[in-house]
């Protein structure tokens, strides 16, 4: 149970009233009207009321009081984390790159201030060359294709059955890539609708084909002369399959869905040549610090310096707090999580994330009296650096696709830059309310995962920019605790976020499971996956009220029905969809129909292929959620008569 919130005072308005009146005798006797109606009765109420206000606050703990507890318990508020996205910098020619680690990307605004984003990792290769065309059916061994090319045209596919492939080998990894694949079609590929073919392009890593993402497909699926635009996820590829170490990209046929149309005829090309247009490095929401001097040394314990930006960002091994004595020696410090292990000679300090405070070992006296110094003090008149620090982080860096267009920088051989799909991951420091209920889930369970509540708590933990967690039993004795993980996605991405909005930030999955490793009991394995996110489109007959705009109406029927049917922010009480809640037609009439000046409504309900943007089926009163699934908003159509 927890502890009752001490009433410092207990008095109300009534209590002061009486109180005051009790009073009049002994300090004006002559007062002798003490009705309500008498202009000093209405004045002693007045300020008894003022009072009781008064009283009301000085019984509410600040926040403040609650974030310093926290402290001393060992937790502190989360800090801002930063939105991640990849930068697309689209080349003048298929030349040698060169993109250091830092190169600064903005948004372009006339009204706001620009977002930067800045790159974390070097980009610095020449472009992946293809050196072998093979195709393979589904299981079957590759057979190369490169003599039969170079005398006419050959299949695509060895066959029309799901899993054939065509095979193209490059020297060098794809990672980042977005590569113009040029096709020479000789026979078309007759029965496919050239917008949707039944292709999946594909890149092979350590453990599995990983999907890539297709721009553009002039060829509509080998029908025709042109180019397939590829765009190579940020995954490791690894060479395999052959004797000959390959790095390999295949476009696959599939299953048709629903009414997709395939193949009546294997298509055939008589020439395939690639090209690197373009490549994608990742980047974080951060502005970077170079050599920031925070101050100098009293040579007292305990001491604080801020750096000029906040909040900032974890630091990197070559982020750092240097010290430079009055001798001009220069010591690098060590960053610990606190002072407890730290003896009087260890050069430690302390980083605050959402402050940017850097704290040095305090002095502290035990109950014998003795005084013992945790972490070394730098000397006095020592001046005390930033290396370098990163400022950033919060919601307002999780910007939609193609927003990051301004290089800041420029170099050699870039045309231009983009952003081909949203940043996510970026979260604002921890409100104070919910450090409120996490700090008592976290001293309770002592930092361990036993139950499905500690792993979700935990994974939140790792990874602020983690939304929902769901964790799921073990289905057998000896299988893994399998967790189920939905992003934060902000207001950038709007009132309709796309299934790529709810796409993991990169690094995420890595994170989160690092940090369970350390906390799982003996024993026990953990799966990290994300939800299936089943499309739902709705289409509403509303009948509005008398002299109520039909388009205020409309706006405000989109507006709840957006709101409501959403994975993270979604659901009757606002929290995300529930995950084992089905959606009824009934309980969407009577949201629409609450909503001010809406006279009657009539709802269906749409299966919504969210990869490609279309109804699917018949309309439905009820849908059912799938299993380990949430509802993710299509486009629902609204009509007001």
């Amino acid at each position: 149970m927890t502890l009752p919130t001490p009433n410092l005072d207990d008095r109300n308005a009534q209590s002061l009233v009486d109180e005051a009146k009790q009073l009049i005798p002994t300090y004006c006797p002559e007062w002798t009207n003490h009705n309500v109606s008498d202009p000093g009765v209405a004045l002693i109420e007045l300020f008894a009321w003022m009072s009781e206000y008064m009283l009301y606050r000085l019984n509410q703990v600040p926040d403040a009081f609650y974030t310093r507890m926290l402290n001393l318990l060992g937790e502190d508020v989360l800090p801002a984390s930063a939105a991640q996205t990849d930068i697309t910098f689209w080349l003048l020619d298929d030349a040698m790159v060169s993109i250091p680690a830092g190169t600064e990307v903005a948004t372009v605004s006339e009204t706001d201030d620009p977002i930067v984003f800045a790159t974390t990792e070097p980009f610095d290769a020449v472009a992946p060359q293809l050196l072998t065309v093979q195709t393979a059916g589904l299981g079957g061994e590759l057979l190369s294709l490169d003599e039969d090319l170079r005398r006419g045209p050959i299949p695509v596919f060895p066959s029309l059955t799901p899993g054939a492939a065509l095979y193209l080998g490059f020297d060098r990894s794809l990672t980042g890539t977005v590569l113009d694949l040029r096709f020479g079609v000789a026979n078309q590929g007759i029965g496919v609708d050239p917008t949707r073919p039944p292709v999946r392009w594909q890149i092979y890593t350590a453990e599995s084909w990983v999907d890539t993402d297709v721009i553009a497909d002039a060829t509509g699926g080998f029908n025709r002369d042109g180019i397939v635009r590829v765009a190579v996820p940020m995954v490791e590829q690894s060479a395999a399959l052959s004797a000959e170490p390959r790095f390999w990209l295949r476009a696959m046929l599939v299953e048709p869905e629903g009414d997709q149309p395939t193949y009546r005829s294997i298509p055939q090309i008589n020439a395939v040549s690639s090209s690197r247009v373009a490549v994608s490095v990742p980047a974080e929401h951060s502005v970077a610090t170079e050599r920031e001097r925070l101050g100098e040394s009293d040579g007292r314990p305990d001491q604080r310096f801020t750096t000029l930006l906040a909040p900032v960002l974890e630091l990197r091994p070559d982020e750092t707090v240097e010290v430079v004595t009055a001798a001009g020696l220069t010591q690098q410090w060590e960053r610990v999580d606190d002072f407890q292990e730290s003896g009087p000679s260890d050069q430690h300090f302390r980083w605050d994330q959402t402050t940017g405070e850097v704290q040095f070992g305090p002095r502290i006296r035990d109950r014998e009296g003795n005084y013992h110094q945790h972490g070394a003090v730098p000397e006095s008149r020592a001046a005390i650096w930033m290396t370098k620090y990163r400022h950033g982080g919060g919601d307002l860096g999780n910007v939609p696709a193609g927003s990051l267009t301004q290089l800041r920088t420029s170099i050699a051989g870039v045309d231009r830059v983009e952003n081909l799909g949203p940043a996510s991951g970026g979260t604002d420091r921890e409100s104070v309310e919910n450090a409120k209920l996490r700090g008592p889930m976290t001293i309770r369970a002592a930092g361990r995962a036993v139950t499905a509540e500690d792993y979700e708590r935990l994974v939140r933990q790792a990874d602020s920019s983690i939304a929902r967690v769901r964790a799921l039993e073990p289905e057998s004795l000896g299988a893994p605790v399998r967790l189920l993980l939905v992003p934060e996605v902000g207001e950038k991405h709007g009132r309709q976020p796309s299934i790529d909005a709810f796409a993991l930030p990169v690094g995420s999955m890595e994170q989160v499971g690092d940090y369970l490793e350390e906390r799982r009991v003996l024993g026990t394995s953990v799966e990290l996956l994300t939800p299936f996110y089943q499309g739902v489109s709705v289409a509403a007959l509303v009948h509005a009220a008398p002299a109520r705009p039909p388009d205020v109406v409309r706006d405000r029927v989109l507006a709840a029905l957006y709101a409501f049917i959403h994975p993270t922010s979604g659901g009757p009480d606002g929290t995300g969809w529930g995950w084992t809640d089905d959606l009824n037609a009934a309980t969407l009439n009577q949201l629409v129909a609450d909503i001010d000046g809406v006279e009657r409504v009539d709802v269906l309900l749409f299966h919504w292929d969210a990869r490609n943007g279309r109804r699917v089926g018949e309309a439905q009163e009820i849908i059912r959620l799938r299993k380990n699934s949430l509802f993710l908003s299509g486009v629902h159509r609204v009509v007001v008569r």
